[in-house]
């Protein structure tokens, strides 16, 4: 005699003692044994009822969902060759009775002397736990051998999915590949990883974003399964505190994660690196920060008109990713200045504006000439007359601009202290003023009541020069430099890199 119960059904907190009489008065007869559903509640009913009957644990549910149980309390007698002879589902006291008297002849043994005149006539019983959205779609996936456990969707034959997807406000407003169990099952062969783990909890909603439904929205942006590792490490990244990925998502000003890839994993996926890098055309490059914006959307929540207020926007909301040419670098790439390792694969996620613009510079011979030039660009970074800048932004220098700092020798460092050196300002010029009420308030610089010589300071554009970030990147052809400018401060959002676990 298999009993199924749960302890927060009252029909089986009603029926238990009756199967706890059973065991004692047929225990050297027949085998009775109590099944229940919840590691902790099973431990109450024993507690509550001092059963002798055992409780045999299934808060897998694996038992249950074996003997497709909808209704508890159930009571399912069993051959000794395993068969089933009887079920009885929920409470019904006639029923009950002629089976436990059934169930006594079998044994051989006396019918349990019970009061059954001092129980209700029947009682319903509850739902299964195993019949529970989560807990169904995971037993039914583990029964057939599939690491998946989404919630499946079907369609009608006549229905269309991608007019589905769009219906269901799943897209960024480009068509999706629908995600199939198949599809999602060949994605997830990107990974080592569970399929159930939790890789990160995607702000605003809070929602935990699982292996498998960042692998399912990777499908739905077109990406190949070498690419999961990416699209995961660089989700990993957006939803750190210090990265603040609901801010970036949520305000007004047009900000948006971008994602720059260095290490191996660069021309094992062959990213693009070199001609049109931040534009259209590559695979890797559009997939995987297409993918990183869907789990931003249907997971977080990230909506436009609901949770994304970005007034204005860009075509880089779709997507903007790139790898660093560390190639054509004449410094250290991104992820070793970042103190990782060259053999190490790195993805950076960047809280920036969503469009670049670009500085072009032809005639520039030296680079103390050619750093002018992209500070004099850096300056129209939220506003020409906003310095004291505090939030990072990122500097994507082109093969020939890089050639002109790699023949002088000039570091990083260098560039960086050339651009605060160029853009320095007298207080004095950046003041609000009737003509241009934009301006750096003497209050952000800590002063009140400004001196002549506090007129006179000369105020560079970034407040920390190490907020300034610079890769390599582009066609080998034509002296451009891309500038990302920066959303916020660095104390409220910014850049987070994290390795790149591949296969």
């Amino acid at each position: 005699m298999l009993c199924f119960v749960k302890e927060d059904c009252p029909t089986c907190d009603l029926s238990v003692p009756l199967i706890d009489a059973a065991f004692r008065a047929m225990r050297a007869k027949a085998d009775i044994w109590a099944i229940g559903q919840e590691r902790e509640g099973n431990l109450k009913l024993v507690a509550r009822h001092g059963l002798e009957v055992p409780m045999l644990d299934d808060s897998a549910l694996k038992v249950s969902y074996g003997f497709a149980i909808e209704i508890v309390p159930t009571i399912v007698l069993v051959r000794a060759d395993g068969s089933e002879l009887r079920r009885l589902e929920g409470f019904v006291r006639d029923e009950w009775r002629s089976t436990f008297k059934e169930f006594a002849a079998l044994a051989g043994v006396a019918e349990p002397a019970l009061d059954w005149n001092s129980y209700p006539a029947w009682r319903a019983g509850c739902g299964s736990k195993s019949l529970e959205p989560q807990a169904a779609q995971r037993l039914e996936a583990e029964a057939s051998g599939s690491r998946l456990r989404a919630r499946r969707i079907e369609l009608g034959s006549a229905e269309d999915p991608f007019e589905f997807m769009f219906e269901r406000g799943l897209t960024d407003g480009l068509p999706v590949i629908p995600p199939t169990p198949e599809r999602v099952v060949a994605m997830l062969k990107g990974t080592r990883r569970d399929a159930q783990e939790v890789v990160a909890i995607v702000p605003p909603n809070m929602a935990p974003a699982t292996v498998e439904t960042v692998a399912a929205n990777a499908v739905m942006a077109g990406c190949k399964p070498e690419y999961l590792p990416v699209v995961l490490a660089a989700l990993e990244a957006a939803c750190t505190p210090e990265f603040n990925v609901h801010g970036v998502m949520a305000t007004t000003w047009g900000a948006t994660p971008v994602i720059v890839v260095n290490g191996p994993i660069r021309h094992r996926i062959v990213m693009n690196m070199g001609r049109m890098v931040l534009g259209y055309g590559n695979r890797a490059n559009a997939t995987i920060g297409r993918a990183l914006k869907l789990v931003m959307r249907n997971l977080g929540g990230a909506r436009p008109g609901e949770v994304e207020q970005t007034t204005l926007g860009s075509a880089g909301k779709y997507t903007t990713c790139f790898a660093e040419w560390e190639e054509r670098t004449p410094w250290e790439p991104l992820h070793v200045e970042r103190g990782f390792k060259p053999e190490q694969s790195v993805v950076t996620v960047f809280p920036l504006e969503s469009g670049s613009r670009q500085v072009w510079d032809q005639t520039s011979r030296t680079a103390s000439s050619l750093a002018a030039s992209l500070g004099l660009g850096l300056e129209a970074c939220g506003h020409p007359k906003a310095h004291d800048y505090e939030p990072e932004v990122l500097i994507v220098v082109a093969p020939e601009h890089a050639a002109v700092f790699a023949r002088d020798g000039w570091t990083k460092t260098q560039v960086r202290e050339r651009i605060q050196e160029i853009t320095a300002r007298p207080l004095s010029e950046l003041l609000p003023s009737s003509e241009c009420a934009v301006g750096t308030a003497p209050g952000v610089l800590g002063i009140k009541e400004p001196t002549t010589a506090d007129l006179a300071r000369r105020i560079p554009k970034f407040r920390e020069a190490e907020g300034i970030n610079i890769v390599v990147a582009g066609g080998e052809a034509g002296k451009f430099t891309a500038i990302f400018a920066g959303w916020y401060d660095r104390a409220a959002a910014r850049s987070v890199s994290r390795v790149i676990e591949e296969v």
